[in-house]
């Protein structure tokens, strides 16, 4: 049997009746995390590129764009999935690498609206193309991160697998959905050396892409049977090893959606961690950050191919800037979404701290990655002493969970100035598995935007 019959076959038995309850739960906080994102990055201009761009395309009316209006399933998927990436609070699960957030719950919410499916529906769509991409990811990584941005590859099979269990799929449609999500799957990390919008685009369009793979698949389009073990196919192209096993352990009696990750500070994962042992030390010595002398971080490699930027020239680029992020923690006490603004971008006093703080890599984090994403920080201060603290787990990950009412400040903190009622929004989410997506949507997203 092939892999992508197996998965096939996994999308399709799976119903909402075969979620635990933990699990369900544990869906919909995911899905208000996204919405969260999604709501906070609407009005930046990139997505306000891509709004415009689809507006100029047309479309029928067929579901709701988080940035205000109707357009047609396609459009709707391209910008809100967009929407979702930019301010980089979006979820992560470490082992795969992938923020499936951003990329799965967009095209299953859509898809969700336009053909006026329930909110359990959903809630299993979301579930299922979780642990398709995941477990993709899981197979390629870490040598596939190198080289292409895992969600935007990766996450392409889960949009694929979430909107073909919202059609209702036979096995060998969804098979196909699979292949031609695995032929469109792309995203190389060049735009991280220009700090390019390219990102958002990932996202946009590997949920675009798996949605059109399942859309044709409804029409029997054909795809590549092995488009992940072929000679030809992902493994072999796309990455310099790759453990199939992993596509089937324990697949249907485990869930990985509940490995995930939600992201605490308005930055690319990877700084976490440091960020999590500097205000640690900060907050635990009560030190200034003038009485710092040196900021030394030992991490994993991948820190520095991402995120070893002691330059970055906008906002966004500090947001995958390790020296950045960690003199920002030590100076304002925090790295929230509202911390990285341009005022911040030209203090002074951030930009000299930059200067003190080196970024290496240790053996021990780096044997460790992608298991675990840890960090230890050395703080030398001007008098002579110097603070440790290590961590393997930042804040938000399983091992060191963000509780569900933080998670719902979180919502709140990122939709306040942009939602009339966030509290509301939070409700109805909760309640998803006694409505319908179009009542969630109708009744407390799009008439509850602020203008």
């Amino acid at each position: 049997m092939t892999l992508s019959k197996r998965l096939a076959e996994y999308v399709c038995q799976t119903s909402f009746e075969d979620l635990p309850e933990h699990v369900v739960e544990f869906t919909k906080i995911c899905i208000l995390d996204w919405y969260g994102s999604a709501i906070a990055g609407k009005d930046m201009p990139p997505i306000q590129a891509v709004k415009e761009l689809v507006e100029e395309w047309g479309g029928h009316e067929q579901a709701s764009l988080v940035t205000g209006g109707k357009s047609s399933l396609g459009n709707a998927v391209l910008v809100n999935a967009a929407s979702s990436h930019i301010v980089e609070l979006d979820d992560i699960h470490k082992s795969s690498i992938i923020h499936a957030g951003t990329v799965v719950i967009p095209a299953a919410v859509t898809a969700a609206e336009a053909y006026d499916l329930s909110g359990k529906e959903l809630i299993t769509a979301v579930a299922v193309g979780y642990e398709v991409c995941y477990r993709i990811g899981e197979a390629v990584s870490p040598s596939h991160y190198y080289f292409w941005h895992n969600t935007a590859t990766c996450g392409t099979y889960g949009s694929a697998a979430a909107v073909a269990k919202l059609l209702n799929l036979a096995v060998e449609q969804t098979m196909h959905a699979l292949g031609n999500a695995g032929s469109q799957a792309a995203g190389l990390w060049e735009f991280i050396e220009d700090g390019a919008n390219t990102k958002q685009l990932h996202t946009a369009k590997a949920a675009y892409n798996g949605t059109l793979a399942a859309l044709l698949a409804k029409k029997n389009f054909s795809g590549a049977t092995k488009i992940l073990e072929g000679k030809r196919g992902f493994f072999n192209a796309m990455a310099e090893s790759a453990d199939p096993s992993k596509i089937t352990k324990n697949l249907g009696t485990e869930w990985k959606i509940i490995e995930n990750s939600f992201k605490i500070h308005a930055s690319c994962r990877h700084t976490h961690p440091a960020i999590d042992c500097i205000l640690d030390i900060m907050n635990e010595h009560s030190i200034a950050y003038q009485q710092i002398d040196r900021i030394t971080i030992k991490t994993y490699q991948t820190v520095l191919n991402i995120t070893d930027k002691p330059n970055p020239d906008s906002i966004y680029a500090c947001k995958f800037s390790s020296q950045f992020c960690a003199a920002l923690a030590a100076v304002k006490g925090s790295a929230s979404l509202q911390d990285f603004t341009n005022e911040s971008l030209q203090d002074s006093e951030i930009l000299n701290l930059m200067e003190k703080v080196d970024v290496v890599v240790d053996a021990y984090y780096e044997g460790a990655y992608p298991e675990k994403w840890g960090a230890k920080v050395e703080i030398a201060l001007t008098n002579g002493k110097i603070f440790e603290q290590a961590t393997d787990y930042p804040k938000g990950d399983p091992e060191k969970m963000a509780t569900k009412e933080e998670l719902i400040q979180k919502f709140i903190m990122m939709t306040a100035e942009k939602l009339e009622h966030p509290e509301e929004e939070v409700e109805a989410i909760f309640k998803l598995d006694s409505s319908s997506t179009r009542e969630w949507l109708r009744k407390h997203e799009i008439s509850h935007l602020k203008q």
